[in-house]
């Protein structure tokens, strides 16, 4: 999941169908909020470029179904070198996209939700490196997924939208690999549903990947975020507004559930200690502090981030990319996660949050354990942060170093 990127969206709405505000608790949250949040054809593509992957032949997805068509949008800096050597792939998380580095503008409400760390003399050093990062499959900025038209009856596709894996992204990257002439990446990276991705790359296409960088991740979920993930599934599914998925040409769609989805995230994201610490016990409507739905500052903040997502993200992906995270298991077919992760023979770097109770430090200490038992070489970094499982987006001063040294080495 990407937290900090949630919480920085600019109050922007698109062109969708837009709803007056609700009453109770749906007063907390202005008119004006669209039917979805998806970027659609005619939309400022921004810094975005786009690649039809599928060559004209039908993607088959691993749980079943097809698409007849994939087309991923992508972004890239820096220059590919002449011996196709230095191309590194960002993989994001679950709400974000192809804008890791770069300012806000047009397209783009938001600047790059890993800018501190992407950029000329960064830690992914773009004067030296060719970095990519693209929208997922089943995503809504750009790349196939929900809000798109089916070419059938160019009608979005909704409900129609078959379930996706971790594993169907990772493919449709490998394709887009194809089309950018990148061979073998120098490196993967990302942090939780990215770097679900960055360890499928290297178990299922170990020969084009030369090390790998999976931060606040896991091998497997969890129980627990299968939980997590499982309520906020509901919370937009038993809004009557969701229609079952058919929503994307009424005047309202389900953002009320898709508010409470990412509020109910953003608990998880960050730690006891950050929210006491900025917030205690204000009140944020002093006046009305008695009645039922007076709020607290905690409250506000919940309320502000349930609005910014809602304006830049759309709940069928919501479903469907959450539901892929559950169903992530580097092991499923191969004999375990150990197994799996033996297999792994390029250099790891992963990191984990000492405050991270989403995604906790034993879950990477059992990646790097099972890549040793291979006989792999993996170093784990401790993120001295109470940021939580925010950390790996903000916590940048800590990753710098690390990250940075980890590239300059598997460069040489």
């Amino acid at each position: 999941m990407s937290p900090g990127f949630d919480g920085e969206a600019a109050d922007v709405a698109n062109a969708a169908p837009v709803a007056p505000g609700r009453a109770g608790p749906g007063g907390r949250f202005p008119g004006g909020l669209p039917a979805s949040g998806a970027w659609r054809p005619g939309d400022d593509g921004g810094d975005r470029r786009f690649a039809t992957v599928s060559d004209g032949r039908p993607f088959a997805l691993e749980w079943g179904g097809q698409l007849s068509e994939v087309r991923l949008a992508y972004e890239t800096w820096g220059e590919l070198d002449r011996r196709n050597s230095n191309a590194v792939l960002v993989c994001h998380a679950l709400t974000g996209d192809s804008h890791a580095a770069g300012d806000s503008g047009p397209g783009h409400p938001s600047a790059g939700w890993w800018s501190e760390l992407i950029g000329p003399g960064k830690a992914v050093d773009t004067d030296r490196y060719f970095v990519v990062c693209s929208n997922v499959l089943g995503g809504c900025q750009g790349s196939t997924g929900p809000a798109d038209a089916d070419p059938v009856d160019d009608r979005p596709r909704g409900s129609r939208f078959p379930v996706v894996t971790i594993r169907d992204m990772v493919r449709a990257q490998a394709l887009l690999a194809d089309r950018l002439g990148v061979d073998r990446w120098l490196a993967v990276i990302g942090g939780s549903m990215g770097g679900m991705q960055v360890l499928e790359w290297a178990v299922m296409h170990p020969r084009r990947v030369r090390s790998i960088l999976p931060l606040a991740t896991c091998a497997a979920a969890s129980a627990s975020q299968i939980a997590w993930s499982a309520v906020q599934r509901l919370a937009i599914a038993t809004d009557a507004h969701w229609r079952g998925g058919d929503y994307y040409d009424e005047p309202e769609g389900p953002w009320m559930g898709l508010a409470l989805a990412r509020q109910i995230a953003q608990i998880t994201y960050r730690t006891a200690e950050v929210f006491e610490r900025r917030f205690e016990r204000a009140l944020h409507d002093p006046a009305e502090s008695f009645g039922l739905w007076g709020r607290f500052e905690m409250e506000s903040y919940l309320d502000h981030h349930g609005q910014k997502l809602v304006r830049r993200f759309d709940a069928n992906s919501y479903l469907l990319l959450s539901r892929a995270m559950d169903l992530h298991d580097v092991g499923r077919g191969r004999g375990g996660s150990n197994a799996a992760l033996g297999r792994i023979e390029v250099p790891v770097l992963t990191a984990s949050v000492r405050s991270d109770c989403l995604y906790p430090p034993h879950q990477q200490q059992e990646l790097c354990d099972g890549i040793r038992a291979g006989g792999g070489d993996c170093r784990l970094v401790m993120l001295d942060s109470d940021e939580g499982h925010d950390g790996f987006l903000l916590e940048h001063e800590l990753l710098h170093d690390p990250v940075s040294s980890f590239l300059e080495e598997v460069s040489r």
